[in-house]
């Protein structure tokens, strides 16, 4: 019986000897595979790229939404193949020499007080985007009841396919003949990592149909280009990056809230003689046709007037949900605004 039992009592020792060296080489390999996972991905993401952004002289400190695009950018890193360097790189302006480095340059349309480029930045600007470079300008659509304060537009993103006034002016210095033309929503760019829209199932029912139907339908945004041989070269938007910063607990920044149109009986009664307080202004669609908005309280749209004598009423919604849909949502079309730029 004690022999029995010392030999019981060495089998768990025998075992555990016995299963060592097998483990040890699952270990092995799949540390082996690890590393070749890594240099595989490594390979595969190819040289560093350097993104640029425009931070003239005295607001490399405070420009808008400073967070934005280094939030961005680590998001584009970790989730696709692009190697990207996530610090961007600041340019005092478009003539900085350092924008030869940079295959893409991110603009924020109110970190620059006067879009009127000099001949140093006229040069630059025409040698940058003929040889392939992209220029985002963020904000480089305002709509028209929000362009006498440009930090306005940096909190509300409303729809229209044009440029802004100035934009167009400044970019005719450089390319004259060329202009800024509505980006479809078929466009390649708008599915060119993530596709479609963020799930939309948290969303109340009336925000949810509005959003898949009209606001962002798969994904899509109001956009225009300036193309340059079929490519686009210069590309704008409402503000965007309103959507991407992150702090250093990686909680989103800003709180963000729903604009949307609704419709009830009665109302192309009501609304034609109806008395507003605010501005009065038309917006350009994407099929061309205009807009017109009414506003109550300075730069609250309250209804629209659209094609076909259609009248409709905007209500307002916030929400966690909504807002981290919002988030979600921009920091796609970020993504996919970036890696169109790079990968064609």
């Amino acid at each position: 019986m004690p022999h029995i039992s010392t030999a019981l009592q060495f089998c768990p020792r025998i075992t555990s000897r016995c299963l060592f060296l097998p483990s040890l080489l699952l270990v092995l390999l799949a540390l082996s595979a690890g590393a070749q996972e890594v240099e595989l991905a490594s390979l595969y993401a190819g040289p560093e790229q350097r993104i640029g952004q425009l931070a003239p002289t005295g607001r490399t400190l405070y420009r808008n939404y400073p967070n934005a695009l280094p939030s961005l950018l680590r998001h584009i890193k970790a989730k696709t193949t692009c190697n990207i360097v996530t610090e961007p790189v600041m340019l005092e302006d478009f003539s900085d020499p350092a924008m030869a480095n940079c295959p893409f340059i991110y603009a924020n349309f109110a970190d620059r007080g006067e879009w009127q480029f000099s001949e140093a930045e006229i040069e630059s600007l025409r040698k940058y985007l003929t040889r392939g470079g992209f220029i985002y300008i963020d904000a480089g659509i305002t709509a028209s009841f929000l362009r006498e304060h440009p930090e306005l537009g940096q909190h509300h993103s409303y729809a229209e396919w044009e440029a802004s006034p100035e934009i167009k002016t400044a970019f005719q210095a450089v390319f004259p003949g060329l202009t800024f033309q509505p980006l479809k929503r078929s466009d390649p760019l708008f599915t060119a990592f993530y596709q479609g829209l963020p799930d939309t199932s948290l969303l109340p029912d009336t925000v949810r149909a509005y959003t898949e139907q009209e606001k962002w339908p798969d994904g899509t945004y109001s956009a225009a280009a300036l193309r340059l041989q079929g490519r686009i070269a210069v590309l704008v938007t409402p503000i965007v990056a309103m959507g991407w910063g992150k702090n250093s607990l990686q909680q989103w920044e800003t709180t963000i809230q729903f604009r949307i149109l609704e419709g009830t009986a009665g109302l192309e009664k009501l609304l034609p003689t109806a008395a507003y307080s605010g501005p009065r202004f038309e917006v350009v669609r994407e099929d061309g046709g205009k807009d017109v908005i009414y506003c109550q309280q300075g730069s609250l749209p309250a209804w629209a007037h659209e094609p076909g004598d259609k009248w409709r009423v905007f209500r307002y919604y916030g929400s966690q949900e909504i807002s981290d849909f919002a988030h979600a949502f921009y920091t796609r079309l970020g993504t996919n605004i970036i890696v169109h730029a790079l990968t064609n």
